[in-house]
């Protein structure tokens, strides 16, 4: 359900990067009589680079923010079986009050998932120095 409700998003992202690439790329292409396929391949993907790199950086920031979907779907049941790690934050902040350890874990969260789009991102930019 996740995937279906932000598909959009990604969409709108590479429609826009799309819309973005000067139409000289394609008339050069037409002038060398460039296939479909090759036009997709260098033209289309690596001037899209940028916007499917910030696409996958907002979804797998977004994943971990997952509260909504299963909660109203099955919260987080059978049992734990679909409890996600937000979940588990928001049952000890709000249902056993525990505001300290709650928020020590919540600032946790948020540094790991930081220091992993950190991560990510310094990797897919630095494939592109390397070549």
């Amino acid at each position: 359900m996740d995937v279906w409700h932000w598909t959009s998003l990604v969409a709108l992202l590479c429609y826009s990067g799309l819309r973005a690439i000067p139409d000289v790329y394609y008339q050069a292409a037409k002038i060398d009589r460039a296939s479909n396929w090759a036009v997709f391949r260098y033209i289309q993907l690596p001037k899209l680079k940028s916007v499917l790199l910030l696409g996958v950086l907002l979804r797998f920031m977004d994943s971990f923010m997952i509260y909504t979907e299963p909660f109203v779907l099955t919260g987080g049941g059978p049992g734990n079986a679909t409890t996600f790690l937000s979940q588990a934050l928001t049952k000890m902040a709000v249902g056993q009050f525990d505001l300290g350890p709650a928020a020590a874990f919540s600032i946790i969260y948020f540094l790991i998932i930081l220091l992993v789009c950190w991560v990510f991102y310094t990797a897919m930019t630095n494939m592109d120095k390397g070549k």
